[in-house]
């Protein structure tokens, strides 16, 4: 069977989504399946030799992202073109979620080839504070993503919050949960000399607590929140690895450090020189960040809503309930519940071996790659 995967961008945009896909496709390969991945010229397209021929960029206008940090590139004519062309090349189509207009244009032209598609649908709704785009996002979701879960051969969900959030759709057949894998050979934990050597290549202080946020510098990661963070407590210092129009070196404050090149495997190292992951994020599906901070034995501080993505996890994850009304106090909140993790360090130790053990039973890139194949071989044959 040959497969068109469609995301809205490739891996180097460095979202958790597009990481996903990155990974998605080169488990597909290793199962010996004939993928074609498509997605936006926004961000470079992968250029190793495994992806070779296998990488289609398509032109699009992303001005929405570098004016109001909402991912939303709009493809070309010509890229609308492109994608039909690939659409009646293959077997089937796997869609990184339904409300980007590439996988939208994917979808249509699927449908009027009657190409089965399946859905990964990463996020259910991001509860923004501007109210436009909170109603923008609501109103998208009724009149295009419940309309494509409902006409698609099968859907996955990546979360249980995401799962939740679309209960009572009519589906096809039932909808499946498929969490994303971690790759624990790089992802672990390591000693404590290890540790310092790592903190010393990364300009790391030896001698103070080190609380890292990984991911994209737009509002739905709370970066508003990490701000007051760590104004309260300037004697922790904030590690920051990502890119984004909320850029934390603006902030000017001493105890902040930005690291904007790591991605994949290269954070690994930072994951393992810190002493606690924190995500005050809203209007996620489970991030990956979390999975890879856990498999490196971290504590993770988060949001209660981002808890629930995966009860048999909540146990591993400390959650602080967001006040969008008083950010405030939500950042106390955050800062109190990283105070009392940081000050038990003994515990925190021990428990990194039973987080990382968790991890390598629960999130497994080869069973998830396999989930997804053991979907897209029960659809029905494409119309020739």
């Amino acid at each position: 069977m040959k497969l068109l995967m469609v995301s809205n961008f490739f891996e180097s945009h460095r979202g958790g989504l597009d990481l996903m896909a990155g990974r998605l496709i080169r488990e597909l390969l290793h199962l010996e399946q004939d993928v074609v991945w498509v997605a936006t010229e926004a961000t470079p397209a992968p250029g190793d030799p495994e992806l070779k021929g296998r990488a289609m960029p398509v032109h699009a206008i992303n001005v929405t992202e570098r004016y109001l940090g909402i991912p939303f590139p709009i493809p070309s004519l010509r890229a609308i073109w492109r994608i039909h062309r690939e659409v009646g090349s293959v077997d089937a189509v796997l869609l990184q979620d339904s409300l980007y207009p590439i996988c939208v244009i994917a979808f249509l032209f699927a449908r009027l080839a009657r190409k089965p598609v399946v859905i990964a649908q990463h996020v259910g709704i991001v509860r923004y504070r501007n109210p436009v785009f909170r109603s923008l996002m609501s109103l998208a979701n009724r009149v295009v993503a419940r309309p494509m879960l409902s006409r698609a051969d099968r859907v996955a969900f990546v979360s249980e919050i995401t799962a939740r959030y679309f209960r009572g759709l009519g589906f096809r057949k039932p909808a499946t949960l498929i969490f994303n894998g971690v790759d624990t050979d790089i992802f672990r934990p390591i000693n404590p000399i290890q540790k310092l050597e790592y903190r010393h290549r990364l300009n790391l202080p030896v001698e103070c607590s080190v609380v890292l946020f990984v991911g994209r510098f737009v509002e739905k990661k709370g970066l508003h929140i990490l701000a007051r963070m760590a104004r309260h407590r300037p004697h922790i210092l904030w590690a920051f690895a990502g890119w984004g129009r909320l850029d934390p070196r603006e902030w000017n404050l001493p105890n902040v450090i930005v690291f904007s090149d790591l991605t994949g495997s290269s954070l690994a190292p930072l994951y393992q020189a810190s002493d606690l992951l924190v995500l005050p994020s809203k209007g996620e599906g489970f991030p990956l960040v979390i999975q890879e901070a856990l498999a490196c034995g971290l504590p993770v501080v988060c949001s209660s809503e981002t808890v629930d993505a995966d009860e048999a996890a909540s146990g591993f994850l400390s959650a602080v309930a967001l006040d969008e009304r008083n950010p405030d106090a939500t950042a106390f909140a955050f800062c109190g519940q990283i105070d009392r993790i940081l000050l038990d360090c003994g515990a925190e130790r021990h428990l990194g071996g039973e987080r990382f053990r968790f991890v390598s039973q629960r999130y497994s890139w080869p069973a998830c790659a396999t989930q997804y194949l053991d979907l897209i071989l029960s659809l029905p044959a494409p119309v020739r």
